[in-house]
């Protein structure tokens, strides 16, 4: 038995000794088709030469420095790729090695942003049920997978509260229209902030496109919009968290690009390298940092790996090779072909009652009792 501990203790996972593309092979020599890109990581498979090559160049200069000392030209150039254009108004980042140090370092800057402008009683955060935000206690307090939870609920934090997610497909009632379905759910969100008190409300929490937790569930059209209209109206936060459904994986590099807001706050991993370093981080919009520049003009928050030289220095590597070669457009183009192919395939099966998702992320529900619901939009 090995010494590592590994997810299960009972059993040892095979040893994955190289991978190449869309394959990982094993000690056995057994060739396996890596065809969910780990945990919806490996967005441009394994080895890819570019990325390789910028990792073991950025080892040749410089392997680490402390960021409470120095910056790195890797990590500045990441910077510059994701937010110097200031995409929706979003004008800096801040790299960890997570998704789910990214959710936490959004939590803490979201509450030291209204610290810092005054208004220290914003204490409380709304999330959704039937979400998934990460691991650590924060971000697993955020989320709404019940099984993930309930080990650790007593050491959970009381500053979240959830909301139904939009979830279109087991959740609409009767002859609800989109709108409706909609409308309904901006008011149950509108109840719970009344029910905290407006002004304790830091901000909602939300994934883009739902993950593992719900299965690939996109909103209905005009859902963000209306969640976020509660938010404006009560001076809190939009914090959407594209841990898995962004940096191209959903035809877009920013998924909100497709939903008509933008985020006070994002988080990102995954896809941003790619899986050839661990790398997360938040994209921040102008106004928090300049809430923040205004106040204490600096963010009290901070990892020993942060803005890692090497870890920047692949990120960068993956965001030129998606840029590079058009991956956003195969995304789009291969993901309106996974929807062609289900739904000739699965569309009238009796016991798939939901073909969904959006880009490259998708999945189909089995479920023999359950209505046959066409999704309202493309899968």
């Amino acid at each position: 038995m090995s010494h590592l501990v590994h997810r299960s203790l009972r059993a040892d996972p095979p040893l994955a000794v190289r991978g190449e593309g869309i394959y990982l092979y094993d000690q056995a020599g057994r060739e396996i088709i890596d065809g969910s890109g780990g945990a919806a990581v490996a967005c441009l498979g394994h080895g890819h030469p570019r990325v390789i090559e910028a990792i073991k160049a950025q080892l040749d200069t410089l392997a680490y420095a402390h960021t409470a000392l120095f910056s790195c030209e890797s990590a500045e150039q990441l910077a510059d790729i994701m937010v110097g254009h200031a995409p929706g108004g979003l004008t800096h980042a801040y790299f960890c090695s997570s998704g789910s140090e990214g959710n936490e370092a959004a939590i803490k800057l979201a509450r030291q942003y209204f610290l810092e402008i005054g208004q220290p009683q914003r204490v409380r955060f709304i999330a959704r049920r039937q979400s998934y935000h990460g691991n650590t206690l924060g971000a697993l307090s955020a989320g709404g997978n019940a099984m993930r939870r309930a080990p650790y609920a007593p050491l959970l934090s009381p500053a979240f509260s959830h909301v139904s997610p939009c979830y279109a497909y087991r959740d609409r009632e009767g002859e609800e229209s989109d709108a409706q379905y909609v409308a309904r759910l901006a008011a149950e969100l509108e109840a719970e902030f009344q029910r905290l008190g407006p002004d304790t409300v830091i901000g909602f929490m939300a994934e883009t496109v739902v993950g593992a937790t719900l299965g690939c569930v996109a909103a209905l059209p005009g859902y963000f919009p209306a969640m976020k209209a509660v938010c404006d109206r009560h001076g809190a936060l939009l914090i959407l968290d594209e841990v898995m459904s962004g940096m191209g994986r959903c035809g877009t590099l920013h998924t909100w690009e497709q939903e008509g807001v933008t985020p006070d706050i994002q988080i990102v991993a995954k896809g941003l390298g790619g899986g050839y370093q661990p790398i997360g981080g938040i994209l921040v919009h102008g106004r928090v940092i300049e809430g923040l520049n205004g106040g204490s003009g600096a963010f009290m928050h901070g990892h020993t790996y942060q803005a890692h030289p090497v870890a920047c220095a692949a990120a960068v590597a993956v965001q030129q090779v998606i840029r590079d070669e058009k991956l956003l457009d195969n995304v789009k183009a291969q993901g309106a072909l996974l929807e062609q192919r289900l739904v000739e395939r699965f569309g009238n099966h009796r016991n798939i009652g939901d073909i969904r998702g959006r880009g490259c992320s998708g999945r189909w529900n089995s479920s023999p009792t359950a209505p046959a619901r066409r999704p309202s939009t493309p899968a």
